[in-house]
């Protein structure tokens, strides 16, 4: 079935409730500012979830099948780990050798372990990181690249390329910080940005791992209990902490068809209710009109043929920029350059004329 335009959404949208008051329309479409659920008319509601906010989206064509409060900011705990290992996979050599620092073998929350005695791969890394959410393993990563800080510009700016507007990133782990969130249209931006990457995608769906250890190695398992439960089970990932609630990241296949479903703020036990959202979304994709589209990244800056022209060929050392001096002179400037010019020649003049003298006198 084929993404329909966002302006036509709202013809066959059901309305629950009122939407955000905003200036702006959200992104994704309209309906998606509503923050009551949100469906197809001619179809069952999904089914009842005690999340405040989700998301059920076809991750083939975008398509969003239905949501609640699409666009509700929410700190996103551990989901928000899925935007440290898409910004930060690209930038890292799996193979690097790391040993991480006391700080980040100190940090607070779920951990795998890390030992400053011991050297880990960036790969072991990502995989404590998406599997078992390891908040030490983020901390690891985010001073591999640079350090927090640098780390969290690049985060936020990738979020703003996937135009995932309601999310501001403060920490790597998704550990509650003031002013950090997201939004569960956000995380399904995210983790589909996630799915196209072959190493994110192969965090994700690893159950069960070997591990460092300082004189052998353990076995870290995955968090998601879907990946043992739900048939087609692709993975993505989960979060907790005590002022987030639950929230929760899964997609799944079947028959060649990928569904996601993201939730934000339960109290409570989500799994078996994850499962009945995805089980909707297979039912209905391709058979309803879209509530929604989940919209793609912004498109990257490409050079001019001028810039790619003057671009230095790889392996070769770049000259100093030329500056053209003569654009920014003044008539002041012509001026004095001009007596400068015509003062040097009138010495030049005289010193040859002086020179010829001597020579004469010396040769008598």
């Amino acid at each position: 079935m084929k993404p329909v335009p966002v302006t036509a959404l709202l013809a066959a949208v059901t309305l629950t409730a009122p939407a955000h008051a905003s200036t702006t329309a959200p992104i994704g479409g309209d309906a998606l500012g509503s923050r009551g659920l949100v469906k197809p008319d001619g179809v069952e509601a999904p089914p009842k979830t005690q999340a405040t906010s989700f998301v059920i989206a076809d991750v083939e064509t975008g398509q969003v099948l239905a949501a609640k409060d699409a666009h509700g900011r929410y700190l996103p705990a551990s989901t928000l780990k899925t935007l440290t290992a898409l910004t930060l996979i690209p930038k890292l050599d799996k193979n690097l050798k790391v040993r991480p620092s006391a700080n980040a073998c100190n940090q607070e929350g779920t951990a795998v372990g890390l030992s400053p005695k011991v050297t880990y791969k960036v790969d072991d890394l990502f995989r404590a990181l998406m599997m078992s959410s390891a908040n030490d393993a983020a901390m690891a990563l985010a001073e591999t690249n640079g350090g927090v800080p640098k780390t969290m510009r690049d985060m936020n700016a990738e979020a703003k390329r996937l135009q995932a507007n309601d999310t501001v990133a403060k920490t790597p782990s998704g550990l509650d910080k003031p002013g950090q969130s997201s939004s569960a249209y956000d995380l399904a931006l995210i983790a589909r940005a996630g799915l196209a990457n072959p190493a994110f995608r192969r965090y994700i769906s690893t159950k069960v791992a070997k591990f460092p250890a300082p004189k052998s190695y353990y076995e870290i398992s995955n968090h998601n209990k879907l990946l043992w439960r739900y048939k087609g089970m692709i993975g993505v990932k989960n979060g907790w902490t005590s002022k987030a609630l639950g929230s929760f990241v899964g997609a799944a296949t079947r028959d060649g068809h990928t569904i996601m479903v993201t939730i934000m703020r339960h109290d409570g036990y989500f799994w078996d209710e994850v499962a009945k959202l995805l089980d909707w979304g297979f039912q209905v994709r391709g058979h309803v009109p879209p509530v929604g589209q989940l919209v793609d990244p912004i498109p990257a800056v490409r050079p001019t043929p001028r810039q790619v022209a003057a671009s230095p060929a790889p392996g070769v050392a770049s000259k100093a920029p030329m500056v053209n001096t003569a654009s920014r002179q003044t008539d002041t400037t012509r001026k004095i350059g001009a007596g400068v010019i015509g003062g040097a020649l009138l010495f030049g003049v005289v010193w040859l004329g002086f020179g010829i003298r001597r020579r004469r006198r010396s040769r008598a």
